[in-house]
């Protein structure tokens, strides 16, 4: 549907696989947060995907260290920002709500689920599960890649082919650079890439629908009595 505020930001042919994509995706987040609440040691798994990743040398540390900036709130902020404009530029305002309110949700969710699992990585302070820098920008990516499959009219395969895509890189440069430094454990990574493919599709269907019960009371109130 489209009215004053643009066209929806959740496309219509994707929202049947991007529900299920977003309920198979909080099922794991879910379940990891289970298998390793109150942890601090890395598992089976992490511990040999960390031996390969982790410790990167330059310049690939140099790589990790610029791409961890993104999640930080300054490089975050700026890629919000020019999200948010090119947006509007664009005359797309309900496209840069979602920027917002997307990943923003997805942030606040990421942080409420460390202090429920009470996971911990080099201390008792730093909680790890799931991985903020890694779910922010899959949000961002996701967004992004949302907003292109409806302005350039993709069908159900492109646009999905599109999604995964922005999902997979976006969520696996930083999910990389996190394991690098050893910020985060690989299964916190994978909960982050999951917390903000569940949260983002909830957030456009919430943010479609909000629009267009505006725009419907606003022609309401304009129709004479």
């Amino acid at each position: 549907m489209t009215g004053r505020s643009g066209p929806a930001v959740l496309p219509p042919s994707l929202r049947a696989w991007l529900g299920l994509m977003a309920a198979l995706a909080a099922l794991v987040v879910v379940v990891v947060g289970v298998l390793y609440a109150g942890d601090s040691e890395p598992g089976r798994v992490d511990a040999r995907i960390w031996a390969v990743v982790d410790g990167a040398g330059p310049p690939w540390r140099h790589v990790a260290l610029a791409t961890d900036f993104l999640g930080e709130p300054v490089g975050a902020a700026t890629l919000v920002v020019a999200a948010v404009t090119g947006c509007l530029l664009l005359r797309c305002p309900r496209a840069a709500v979602l920027v917002v309110a997307g990943t923003a949700t997805t942030v606040g969710t990421a942080t409420l689920l460390k202090s429920l699992v009470g996971r911990t990585i080099h201390g008792e302070d730093n909680l790890s599960y799931p991985s903020g820098h890694t779910a922010f920008l899959t949000a961002l990516a996701l967004v992004v890649a949302l907003f292109a499959t409806g302005r350039l009219g993709l069908g159900r395969t492109a646009g999905a082919l599109l999604v995964l895509a922005a999902a997979l890189v976006a969520g696996g440069a930083m999910g990389w650079a996190q394991v690098a430094l050893g910020a985060h454990y690989p299964t916190d990574v994978l909960g982050g890439w999951c917390t903000a493919l569940a949260v983002i599709p909830a957030t456009a269907w919430l943010v479609d629908r909000t629009a267009d019960r505006l725009v419907d009371r606003m022609a309401d109130a304009g129709r004479p009595a």
